[in-house]
């Protein structure tokens, strides 16, 4: 038998509201035995059955919910029929030859996160519990994808950020199953890269930009193209594979930047796309001063808020170099700018830009308003789900 969770009285709000988290200080008792990593059931205060998950007391997150279903066994053909699930979804929505196709918690695999570069898979895992299915789901991904005519050549594990700490985990990096090469190419938006998934940021690649990238290639046909915190290009590249006359992609990361010269060079690029190295927060005020103007300026940064509390901070970030960038633009130009933090929400971001616009007394035209992409979906209810905002603004002088 499981063990049982039992909440306090008044508390799981999250998940009475859709959610799959239940944090250490809603939690009443637990009852029998079970050890880490273990699926326990929940229930609330008055025994009502809330669902199975999976239960770590060194988390913060004391449990995840893998089923709403009380009397639902989460075992092989539970797992199987979820990553069956999430590739059916992917085939309907995105082009799968490169896609995101396990994501965490929206897919209802909490924890875990599978990506597919061609026909190499990154698995990231960060959570005890998903830990134990990592090698089943990676199994079932493969199955299921052979069954479209879809071969996997190889494996590699990211599981290497600080959040496993958190969970009571070592983080972990390599090969599971045959060593292969970790330069992975594939193509996007009719961009050719070559992913690093052993050293890359992350899993080596951001697919959740795929359509943000492809909606900035009609702005910039024979612009001048600014793209800030271009990492290994991928935005610079759209730019200049739609036609800009030219483009500067920024970047602090001198291994990201000779990434993106490979890249561009792998385009036949290498003539319209440049690339530096340096501090975008420096560089911006810099090429104000210089009295420099382009047709599109692109701004995709890390998360400067990656807690609650470092939001203040972020904001002031934020507001930096949006303001710096609509000074760059010329009137009548573009802004595309994002943040990928999800405690950067929607409204704050927002009103972030609008008093960078306000600062700088430029007006605004909303071209579009744009999230991450579709393999990357946002489950109501699952806030962490939705993270990326992304607009495009036309920029006009204030009149």
């Amino acid at each position: 038998m499981s063990a049982v969770v039992t909440l306090k009285k008044g508390e799981g709000r999250t998940i009475k509201a859709g959610g799959m988290w239940i944090f250490d200080n809603e939690i009443d008792t637990v009852t029998g035995d079970f050890a880490d990593g273990d699926v326990v059931i929940v229930r609330d205060f008055d025994g009502y059955p809330m669902g199975r998950g999976f239960i770590n007391r060194r988390s913060k997150i004391r449990v995840r919910l893998m089923t709403r279903r009380v009397e639902q066994e989460v075992d092989s053909e539970f797992i199987l029929g979820r990553v069956r699930d999430a590739w059916e979804y992917r085939k309907k929505t995105v082009d799968t030859g490169s896609c995101r196709v396990i994501f965490g918690e929206a897919d209802f695999l909490p924890g875990i996160v599978v990506d597919k570069f061609s026909d190499v898979l990154v698995v990231e895992s960060l959570a005890l519990g998903i830990d134990r299915f990592k090698l089943e789901i990676i199994d079932d991904i493969k199955r299921v994808m052979a069954e479209d005519g879809i071969a996997i050549r190889g494996v590699y594990e990211r599981s290497d950020a600080k959040v496993r700490l958190n969970e009571g985990m070592e983080r972990v990096k390599g090969f599971i199953g045959d060593a292969f090469d970790t330069d992975v190419p594939m193509e996007e938006n009719g961009v050719q890269y070559i992913v690093d998934v052993r050293d890359g940021q992350k899993t080596g690649f951001f697919l959740d930009q795929k359509q943000n990238r492809l909606a900035i290639q009609k702005l910039c046909r024979g612009a001048e193209v600014l793209d800030c915190f271009t990492h290994t290009g991928s935005f610079a590249l759209n730019a200049g594979i739609a036609g800009a006359k030219s483009v500067l992609g920024v970047d602090a990361s001198e291994a990201a930047v000779r990434q993106a010269e490979k890249n561009a060079r792998r385009n036949g690029l290498e003539d319209v796309v440049h690339f530096v190295c340096r501090d975008v927060f420096e560089l911006l005020p810099e090429l104000e001063r210089q009295g420099e103007k382009f047709d599109v300026v692109i701004l995709d940064p890390p998360a400067f808020a990656k807690s609650r509390n470092s939001v203040k901070n972020a904001v002031k970030g934020y507001r930096e170099i949006n303001l710096r960038a609509m000074k760059l633009v010329k009137s009548g130009g573009f802004l595309a700018t994002c943040s990928c933090s999800h405690f950067m929400d929607y409204e704050l971001f927002t009103k972030t830009i609008s008093q960078a616009a306000a600062n700088v007394h430029k007006r605004l035209r909303q071209v579009e308003y744009r999230t991450q992409a579709p393999d990357h979906p946002i489950l109501w209810a699952a806030d962490e789900s939705y993270y990326l905002k992304f607009y495009i603004f036309q920029v006009v002088e204030d009149r």
